[in-house]
């Protein structure tokens, strides 16, 4: 069980990162003073897997998820929060944060000092900055932009975020939050506040995503809201297939007034009748495709026990081993 003393839990994913995971726990003991209770999920590590030594050498007490492959970044943020919901105090405070030193731990209490509202049910890392390449800041303004076209919703955060018992509780029972972690926020109708926050660099080694792997991880954001992507290009096809039908109607106009050159009429005309058939399959096909996603959305979430192999749980230094959990 999570000690009721422990104020703060921290919920972090490590993949083939010990280095820098020792680095971060160092820190969250040095800034919270043994006050921190640590949840590390194990992405299925290989070359580098994590164990007790990290927590036990800064001093706080923690728990290692050990999972039985790697089902990447967000799915093992979610097995984190899913098990840390189990054991959570009313009083206690969850920080959701990357293991690498670009979420700093010396930023968590101006989260935290957002939750005191009332009317706040999440408060997340909006970046002022960030430490990444021109390429990088240059395609996230066009997904940033792209994502709120198709959606509707602006998303400025990441995974860096402090939440209530009840925040948690609300997230861990959608089962998008394994697809996107802060699309299932949007999706959660939480009242969030943004808290402005530089992003630090790394604290050792490189980043294992690419940027296929950051298109993809953009995607997976647009799935959450499949169902207003999929109404939004059924209404474009739409308004194309009633354009393609009016300038039909245009053409064939001049061309019975005589104004159309010989073999205009004839390309033109066909061009849009077959802009009117694409268009209009295009609209019935994301018609279908809502219904099955509003007829998918009743499906149960997995449970993390299908995922964690080994509960390691560390408290002064000792290390016991715990079958898993639900």
């Amino acid at each position: 069980m999570i000690p009721p003393s422990k104020q703060l839990i921290v919920v972090t994913p490590v993949y083939e990162d010990l280095e820098a995971s020792a680095i971060l726990f160092s820190e969250l003991g040095r800034t919270f003073n043994g006050k921190v209770f640590v949840c590390a999920v194990d992405d299925g590590s290989v070359r580098f897997p994590l164990g007790g030594v990290g927590l036990t050498q800064a001093g706080i007490s923690g728990v290692v998820l050990k999972l039985r492959r790697n089902v990447g970044h967000q799915r093992a943020i979610s097995i984190g929060m899913g098990f840390v919901e189990t054991h959570i105090h009313e009083h206690q405070r969850v920080i959701v944060m990357d293991s690498d030193g670009e979420d700093l731990p010396e930023t968590i209490p101006n989260l935290l000092k957002g939750l005191e509202q009332n009317d706040v049910d999440v408060v997340v890392a909006q970046r002022k900055s960030r430490v990444e390449s021109l390429r990088f800041k240059f395609f996230y303004a066009i997904y940033k932009q792209f994502f709120r076209f198709m959606t509707g919703h602006t998303i400025s955060f990441g995974n860096f975020m402090a939440l209530k018992p009840s925040s948690l509780r609300r997230l861990v029972a959608m089962q998008e939050l394994p697809i996107h972690v802060a699309g299932t926020v949007l999706a959660s109708k939480l009242r969030t506040k943004r808290c402005p926050l530089d992003r630090g660099p790394r604290y050792a080694g490189q980043s294992k995503m690419n940027f296929v792997g950051l298109a993809l991880h953009g995607f997976k954001g647009l799935m959450i809201f499949a169902e207003d992507v999929l109404v939004r290009v059924g209404i474009a096809c739409v308004l194309i297939a009633a354009v393609s039908v009016l300038l039909a109607m245009v053409a064939t106009a001049l061309k019975v007034m005589g104004f159309a050159t010989p073999g205009w009429f004839s390309v033109a005309f066909g061009i849009l009748v077959l802009m009117f058939l694409q268009t209009g399959a295009l609209a019935l096909m994301t018609l279908l495709l809502t219904g099955v996603v509003r007829g998918g959305s009743v499906a149960s979430p997995l449970s993390n026990s299908e995922f964690i192999e080994e509960v390691l749980w560390i408290n002064e230094g000792a290390a016991d081993l715990e079958a898993p959990q639900a």
